[in-house]
């Protein structure tokens, strides 16, 4: 095969790429675990944060039942499904960018593995900070009932952190995806990534 061609050094073409791009992978693994640590601070946080969430209901307990006093109201149970989703899904991608700080960052691994776990934190991470703004309005919704001329405004607000996210990743996002799980860099099928991918550079930067 020529994968087992050596060339006049006596190296086979993956030794050679190995020994030619050694400071890339160190660019690389420095890349992902600044990110990794960025992430993991802000996912903490949002676990912090909804945890309290849990037991400081808006509206507070009944004292003689201590059930929450807006138990039987939907938009309450909107309020704890979104904590508890996001709770759990900033939980999950704290672990995943642990897991990629402690990855042994081998060469097999910048092929898939890697990739895979970056993509998976930031869509949980994603996901947990859009969960926490439901349920942030929905709080304010539930507490200031016929006051709408304050909630509407500060639920547009909330909106403002979830698309600077998504403006900041989406191309991160888009290029991992496609050189992620493209099987050839001939294959037709990964084109709309990259007309995609071309609109949204052309759209945004």
């Amino acid at each position: 095969m020529i994968t087992n061609f050596k060339n006049a050094d006596g190296l086979t073409p993956r030794q050679l790429f190995t020994k030619t791009h050694k400071e890339l992978m160190k660019e690389g693994e420095r890349w992902m675990k600044d990110t990794s640590t960025s992430c993991t601070v802000v996912g903490a946080l949002i676990v912090t944060i909804m945890f309290a969430a849990a037991f400081t209901v808006p509206g507070g307990n009944n004292q003689e039942t201590g059930l929450p006093i807006f138990l039987h109201n939907n938009m309450f149970k909107i309020f704890i499904l979104s904590d508890s989703l996001s709770l759990f899904s900033s939980s999950a991608s704290v672990l995943i960018f642990l897991g990629l700080l402690t990855s042994r960052y081998s060469e097999e691994d910048f092929l898939k593995s890697l990739p895979k776990r970056m993509i998976t934190g930031l869509c949980t991470l994603f996901f947990s900070i859009t969960t926490m703004m439901i349920a942030f309005s929905t709080a304010l919704l539930i507490m200031l009932r016929g006051h709408s001329w304050t909630v509407n405004p500060v639920i547009c607000l909330a909106s403002i952190p979830v698309t600077l996210f998504v403006l900041m990743q989406f191309h991160l996002l888009v290029d991992m995806f496609a050189y992620t799980y493209r099987s050839s860099i001939f294959d037709k099928r990964v084109k709309p990534w990259f007309y995609f991918r071309s609109l949204y550079n052309i759209l945004f930067r």
